[in-house]
């Protein structure tokens, strides 16, 4: 199968892939919308005419970006609503709380590298952010996105998922020492891994689902990193928040994607399968699109959510 390919690539902007777009009367919800790519994405739905609602920890940041947007776009469908992707009651709130329809979810929010953290529950703090999370949320809003028919989601990963594959016998480090890095990589390999099982199990219901490499952007996302002066990455390879928002918006709103689903995008679009590191940012390892490891990592995250309750 042809890898798809699109007009648009590394230096695109959000606001270029959403030109022409027209989702009026689609509803929308981003993860992490009040500053960084998660923010850019936002506006750039703003822009199409979509009913966008800011899904974040920060109800003053969140906010403060609704009425930017509100602002900057001229679309008053802008709505804040609370959610901590770390704390399953609040998962569980915004679900609750959720009425009507859902077209559109940008799994966008998460955390990189942080130091050695574990929710109540005992999950290490990046998996339970970056998957669990997202894995509830998506889940809890999976008949509100059925009812629409065409539904998508949209799963943000990293290249960093080249880091570490899923490790299914012991995902919050209780027997191996922890490194940031391979707890951001795990996360970010059960980020593609949902979006290729949702997309299998949802295909009947019209919801595609495809994760994505944003790229390197400068944003709070590197507070644990050393940010720009980290040398992780070549200057070159550094993009701006509104192209690190392209490939988001593209997966989000494009209509040449149209019931495409279970692949993973970077510049805008489908990277190759890889069975070793790349270090160009470029690239989706084999073991990230594997049905079977899909499939595992559901049952898994079923398993724990339950164990929640």
């Amino acid at each position: 199968m042809p890898l798809i390919q699109t007009p648009f690539g590394f230096a695109s902007t959000a606001a270029e892939v959403a030109a022409g777009v027209d989702l009026t009367g689609r509803r929308v919800v981003v993860t992490g919308a009040s500053s960084g790519i998660g923010v850019a994405t936002a506006r750039a739905l703003a822009t199409t005419g979509a009913d966008v609602t800011l899904a974040v920890r920060d109800l003053a940041a969140g906010e403060a970006a609704a009425k930017d947007l509100i602002a900057t776009t001229g679309n008053r469908a802008v709505h804040v609503a609370q959610l901590d992707l770390a704390d399953p009651a609040s998962v569980a709130a915004f679900v609750a709380a959720w009425r009507g329809p859902l077209h559109v979810l940008v799994n966008n929010a998460g955390v990189m590298a942080c130091p050695e953290q574990y929710t109540a529950q005992g999950w290490e703090l990046q998996f339970a952010t970056n998957h669990l999370g997202h894995f509830a949320l998506a889940t809890g809003l999976h008949a509100a996105m059925a009812a629409d028919g065409s539904a998508r989601v949209v799963v943000v990963s990293s290249t960093g998922h080249q880091g570490s594959p899923m490790i299914f016998d012991d995902p919050h480090f209780r027997f191996r020492r922890y490194d940031p890095w391979l707890a951001y990589g795990q996360s970010k390999t059960a980020n593609v891994l949902f979006a290729v099982e949702a997309n299998r199990r949802w295909a009947r219901d019209g919801i595609t689902a495809n994760a994505l490499m944003p790229g390197a952007i400068h944003t709070n996302l590197q507070r644990h990193t050393g940010g720009r002066g980290s040398g992780r990455v070549l200057p070159e390879q550094i993009k701006s928040v509104e192209q690190g928002a392209a490939t988001s918006t593209l997966l989000a709103a494009a209509p040449l994607l149209d019931g495409v689903g279970g692949r993973y995008f970077v510049d805008c679009n489908e990277a190759e399968v890889v069975d070793r590191r790349t270090g160009n940012l470029r690239g989706v390892a084999r073991y990230a699109l594997d049905p079977a490891n899909a499939g595992r990592l559901w049952t898994l995250s079923e398993d724990l959510l339950t164990s929640s309750d």
